[in-house]
Parts: C-alpha cells; structure tokens; sequence
C-alpha cells in the first residue's frame, strides 16, 4: 500500500518525519486528512492535533500552536509555531498557559499589546480543548 510521507518542522528543528497511511491535520478550515495522491494545497494549521496513521491505528499525536501546511500528492509538510508530543505534555500544563494568558490580558494596556494578549489566550483555549478531546482517546 502506498504511503504519504510527513515532516513536522518548527522554526528550531524538525520534530518528525516519516512515513504513513493518513496524517490528519488541524486546518483553518477544519481537520483534514492527507492521503497519498492527495490534490496538492497549501493551508494555515489552527492550534490542534496532529495526527499520525499507520496500519489501521493513530501511532503518534503532536499538539501544534498553528502553523501552515503545504500538501502535495506524495508529502505533507507541516510549518508549525510550536509542537510538542502529546504525551510530553499534560492538561495541567495547558491551564497554565491559559491562566498565564489570562493575567496578561487583564494587565494589558496598549492595543497592540491587548491584541498579542487575547491572540494568545485563544490558542491557549484552542490548545486545551484538543487536548481535552485527544486525551481520552
């Protein structure tokens, strides 16, 4: 069976690659799926989950702050802000960068600086919420 091959690259390093049956992707538009033949695209990555399939399983789960994505019929390629492994990360960790987020809304003063606060207050709920979903599974 043919395979898509994925690359999970953050601005430092890239975080992983390989191959797969299906990377399902959190999209601006939504979660979308690359399989190989895939029409080719290119898309924004909302605060989520990635996800890697293999084999009839999800073998590997990255928790991503956004990013982009640039898809073509024999690769995925993922540009994100951050990623982490979801098992390096926990639900504790996620409300702490929401409550941090938060505080810095509340002592924000400027425009620009409110701005910056509530883009990141929402990729703290987003973050949290995906985890919330995924971690159970």
């Amino acid at each position: 069976m043919a395979k898509v091959t994925y690359s999970l690259v953050m601005p430092e390093r890239e975080l992983a690659a390989g191959e797969a049956d299906m990377v399902i992707v959190p999209g601006g538009d939504g979660d979308f799926g690359v399989l190989p033949g895939h029409i080719p695209m290119i898309s924004t990555v909302r605060p989520g989950i990635v996800e890697i399939q293999d084999g009839g399983k999800t073998t590997a789960r990255y928790v991503v702050a956004g990013g982009f994505a640039e898809v073509t019929r024999e690769r995925c390629t993922i540009l994100a802000e951050e990623a982490t492994p979801i098992a390096e990360v926990s639900a504790e960790q996620l409300a702490e960068r929401e409550r941090v987020a938060a505080t810095a809304l509340g002592v924000a003063t400027g425009e620009g600086e409110r701005k910056a606060a509530e883009a990141a207050l929402g990729v703290a709920r987003d973050l949290r919420r995906a985890y919330d979903f995924h971690a159970g599974r």
